[in-house]
């Protein structure tokens, strides 16, 4: 192994020469979302065409995704620990907790070294998703052989929220793996960290559970009208998981209950009550399939108490396979009069699996546990608990509505004109419960990837910047044309964006057909 670095260091020392101080000046990159603290500096320094990534302990498998990112460059790379060397320099410094937290990092150009410092590898993982935003945008594509030549800066930054989420109702409309690890590499290039899956609801269940196999055999059989059917394998889940935490990003699950339950209802019936009465207005009967599109009408007979025994069931199994720390019980959309006692008994139920509980903000009616975490859609619930708080407001964050006035096959039941760019935005919330934002797309009429991306993309980056950057360092206007030289970015990485017609694009829209450089990490 030494005798490895020391012939390590002698190719670094033979072509150490190609690192030369480039004192011309060069454009500034678009960075987003806008870091904390940004100064630009005079000259430039020239990416090599041979250099050594050095890293400390515990910074290995961030040196391997910055290898990776510079494998689609001309650079020739090698690892070796150290720290302070020319090229490219690594480090974890434990002490950079208290000034950058978990997620904060320090990223430094200057005429012969980056470096990359944090307190954390998640930290770190932020600073090379920054630098990737100053390298030419064709590196999501192809490999670039051409010299490039960065600005030198110094960037101190972190995050003002914890939570930066993207929410995608699989369960109305199924969209499986490999899309799903496409909007985990596109949401890890924006810093956001967390990805919620509606995954049940009345038109599918999505989840396997294997102490009760129906839930899919049979509820995965259904789907909105036009919409996919099909679920996640226990196997999948899992997978999809370890995915994504590599990418700094935590996947919640969603089983909404105890209304929005239909396709649990026709795979287990006794959950209903006698003659269906939890069924009204009876759109459909068990064992009858539901394809429509209204919700609130459906819920468990919440007089039986078994009920209860398939919610530990189904709670316990999903929390084992589980690996982040949260459960989300759903909880919008009903009445009835045993709905807070199963509220609390719910919550109960993920806390004794190890798991904090999230609801719909309808669940802070009733007494839950003061760990409860409550996601707010429209803000008109009289809560009864002061808890933690997911600003999820519809008017500025349901992204299944239009982009702009009058997009066909969009929702507009929050707000008639849609939900625009800006106002995803101009969202500023001011509760000091608030611990960040999530930005929902329902499914009713999204049913292929195409419309997903146009409905994502690109509000879901309007999002990451109000979940990142502090209030007093946002301007719509600034990111308005920050955004516009993501455009050709977007079309590498293969995303069929809503090319917004106020922002000046810096491509016309082309076939994008990458979808992105980010494969597993050794």
């Amino acid at each position: 192994m030494k005798i490895q670095k020391i012939q390590l260091l002698a190719i670094f020392i033979l072509f150490n020469g190609i690192l030369v101080a480039q004192k011309t000046n060069v454009s500034k990159p678009a960075i987003i979302p806008h870091p904390t603290e940004i100064s630009w500096e005079e000259g430039s320094f020239l990416l090599p065409e041979r250099a050594v990534i050095c890293y400390n302990s515990g910074a290995k498998q961030s040196a391997a995704w910055l290898q990776k990112l510079l494998s689609n460059t001309y650079v020739e790379s090698y690892m070796m620990t150290g720290g302070d060397c020319l090229g490219f320099s690594i480090e974890l410094k434990d002490e950079l907790h208290g000034s950058l937290g978990e997620e904060g990092y320090e990223l430094k150009i200057t005429e012969n070294t980056v470096y990359l410092t944090a307190a954390t590898n998640s930290g770190l993982f932020y600073a090379i998703q920054t630098f990737r935003q100053m390298l030419p945008s064709e590196i999501e594509k192809r490999k670039i052989s051409d010299p490039i030549r960065l600005p030198q800066v110094e960037i101190k930054d972190k995050p003002r929220f914890g939570w930066r989420g993207s929410m995608i109702d699989i369960a109305r409309s199924f969209f499986g793996p490999e899309y799903l690890k496409k909007h985990i590499d596109r949401m890890a290039l924006y810093k956001l960290n967390k990805l919620h899956l509606h995954l049940t609801d009345d038109q599918g269940w999505r989840i396997e559970i294997k102490s009760k196999p129906k839930l899919t055999e049979v509820g995965g059989k259904s789907a909105v009208k036009n919409g996919r059917s099909g679920f996640l394998t226990q196997e999948e889940y899992k997978e999809l998981q370890t995915y994504a935490k590599a990418r700094n990003i935590t996947i919640i699950p969603e089983i909404d209950m105890p209304g929005h339950i239909y396709a649990a209802l026709i795979a287990y019936p006794e959950l209903n009550c006698e003659e269906f009465s939890n069924l009204e207005p009876r759109l459909a009967t068990p064992p009858q399939l539901f394809h429509e599109y209204t919700v609130g009408w459906s819920k468990f007979c919440l007089e039986k108490p078994e009920i209860y025994d398939f919610v530990s069931e189904v709670i316990a199994e999903l929390s084992e396979i589980t690996t982040g720390e949260y459960i989300h019980i759903g909880g919008d959309e009903i009445e009835d009069d045993r709905y807070k006692e199963f509220v609390v008994k719910a919550d109960s139920i993920v806390r004794m699996n190890g798991k904090t509980t999230i609801g719909w903000e309808e669940v802070t009616q009733a007494p839950v546990n003061l760990d409860f975490i409550s996601q707010r859609w429209n803000g008109k619930t009289e809560n009864v608990v002061d808890v933690r708080i997911i600003e999820s407001i519809c008017t500025n964050f349901y992204f299944d509505h239009a982009n702009v006035p009058g997009q066909e096959n969009t929702n507009n039941w929050c707000q008639e004109r849609g939900v625009s760019l800006e106002d995803a935005y101009n969202f500023n919330p001011d509760n000091p419960n608030v611990i960040g934002v999530e930005a929902p797309v329902w499914t009713e009429l999204i049913t292929s990837d195409d419309i997903a991306d146009n409905r994502l993309w690109p509000r879901t980056i309007a999002t990451s910047e109000v979940g990142w950057t502090v209030q007093e360092s946002k301007d719509f206007t600034n990111f308005k044309e920050r955004l516009g030289h993501h455009g050709d970015r977007l079309d590498y990485l293969d995303i069929n964006y809503f090319a917004s017609p106020d922002i000046e694009w810096n491509v016309d829209r082309g076939e994008g057909v990458f979808s992105g450089f980010m494969p597993e990490a050794e």
